[in-house]
């Protein structure tokens, strides 16, 4: 006797929590995997900044130098985000910020906590130095990859 195939079950309460997430954080999409099983939720249509900004041609005029905004993913002392959620500066509302620009770190000092589905994590600083730049607000939801902090 042949066994009938597998059925994929659905985790709605998952799904709506996942979906109540993106709506509190503003998030454009999450994605989890769990015990083998992979949960993607994510908004229709791309933002249209973001769409704009991909599909603008590349200009053949020389940018001076000196006037270019440096682009803090390319510097070598940035902090990103290795998560999705929402980054707070403090351990509690109304806290001393962890740094602050001018903040002599060294490497494993927590420099920010990023809340993912209802966990703190503490993002901590991969090389010593001073913190030079801030690049999120405290409570903002931030994406994956996004740079945080530049130390130098």
């Amino acid at each position: 006797m042949a066994k009938p195939p597998k059925v994929a079950v659905v985790n709605r309460d998952l799904i709506l929590e996942l979906t109540k997430l993106l709506d509190e954080t503003g998030l454009t999409e999450i994605e989890i995997e769990q015990d083998g099983q992979r949960v993607r939720v994510a908004r229709a249509g791309m933002p249209v900044a973001a769409a704009s900004r991909a599909a603008a041609p590349a200009t053949s005029l020389p940018l001076e130098q000196d006037n270019a905004p440096l682009d803090p993913s390319k510097h070598p002392g940035v902090i990103i985000s290795p998560m999705v959620g929402t980054a707070y500066a403090s351990a509690e509302p109304g806290a001393k910020p962890f740094v602050d620009i001018g903040s002599r770190v060294k490497s494993g000092d927590t420099l920010l906590i990023i809340e993912a589905m209802k966990t703190m994590n503490q993002i901590p600083a991969t090389r010593s130095g001073t913190v030079v730049q801030i690049l999120f607000e405290d409570g903002q939801p931030v994406e994956f990859g996004e740079p945080l902090v530049i130390i130098e």
